[in-house]
């Protein structure tokens, strides 16, 4: 038994992201941080062994998506949730004890991946088998090509995002050398820590309001990349359009807006962005864990396997083409920031 874990609403502020998919936040958060601090306290488990535990109890569910029949689909559905469940505690348990590994993350996406592969090929075969409709063979082939989908987006979304903010870091850099001027921050991620802020009718509000966590978020890259959260926190910070707000005095950062281009048009998404921030849900309300729910619980357990499949499909084609969407925006305005940094210099 460790006397040194902490109460359980400081392990809530340890252990549980600033900004989650909303499935996690509403139906797994409230189960799983309280398993994790039982866990921590009177047992030796180690984050990868919650992993593996994650995994097989994963197979356990595409075992029942495998006998076809409704009654089996329920409890598949429920194991599912539940391997979901563990899937989350490893990396709550990582950060709680500080036992994570990079060899952890590897097999957490890992597992993730073949746990999806296994349940769609299960889930497919067994109402192929029991309906003889060749639909479910082609389903099977849908999820694991948009799950794939999503993951591939994620990761070059992420890799050409990080490389733009270097690029504009670098620029910066040279010209606070040059002339003395301030820190440079991002107001994404100023937003992000401060989502009350309001942009759009303030900018200089938005920015002293985030000071004091301007150097994490200028210099911050995605920390949580240790326990394989990097995918899904770098597909949603993807479009920014670039615009430099100087500041008003030296002890101010210089920010570099990422994302206005996009507010302009559509001017509504800042409040509706701010709002699910404040509650802790990012706003890329369907991404591959929402996918996977609709397909291997909801689908299941309404004894609609098909419409719960191609609704989540769709709905994850729309989320990422908006994501893309947005990333096309901020390929324009950074290539106009570069070009204004060196009309300036």
């Amino acid at each position: 038994m460790r006397p040194d874990i902490p109460p359980l609403a400081e392990v809530r502020q340890i252990t549980e992201k600033k900004r989650d998919a909303w499935w996690t936040v509403l139906l797994v958060d409230p189960v799983a941080t309280p398993l994790v601090r039982w866990t921590a306290i009177h047992t030796r488990a180690t984050p990868n062994q919650l992993t593996w535990g994650a995994f097989l109890v994963g197979l356990g569910s595409a075992a029942c998506f495998a006998q076809g029949d409704w009654r089996w689909l329920l409890l598949g559905a429920l194991l599912y949730h539940v391997s979901f469940i563990f899937d989350c505690m490893d990396g709550k348990l990582a950060r709680l004890t500080g036992t994570g590994s990079v060899f952890g993350a590897w097999l957490d996406f890992v597992f993730d991946r073949i746990r999806v592969l296994v349940c769609a090929v299960a889930l497919m075969g067994g109402q192929y088998e029991r309906t003889g409709d060749v639909l479910y063979i082609w389903l099977a082939l849908a999820v694991t090509s948009l799950d794939a989908l999503r993951y591939i987006n994620a990761l070059e979304t992420f890799k050409i995002r990080h490389g733009m903010r270097e690029q504009i870091k670098a620029r910066m850099s040279a010209a606070r050398e040059a002339h003395n001027e301030a820190e440079l921050a991002f107001m994404e991620d100023l937003l992000r820590e401060n989502p009350e802020a309001d942009v759009e009718h303030d900018r200089a509000v938005a920015a002293k309001a985030a000071r004091g966590t301007t150097t994490e978020a200028a210099h911050g890259t995605t920390t949580e990349a240790a326990r394989g959260t990097t995918t899904e926190a770098g597909a949603e910070a993807t479009a920014e359009a670039v615009t430099v707000t100087a500041p008003e005095t030296s002890d101010e950062p210089t920010v570099v807006d990422l994302q206005r281009e996009f507010r302009r048009r559509f001017p509504w998404w800042t409040r509706c962005r701010s709002f699910l921030t404040r509650h802790r849900v990012r706003a890329h309300l369907i991404s591959g864990i929402e996918f996977q729910m609709g397909v291997f619980i909801i689908g299941p357990v309404l004894d609609s396997v098909v419409a719960g499949t191609v609704v989540s499909g769709v709905l994850l084609l729309v989320f990422e083409l908006a994501i893309i969407y947005k990333l096309l925006l901020s390929t324009r305005d950074f290539t106009r920031t570069l070009n204004s940094f060196e009309s300036t210099a």
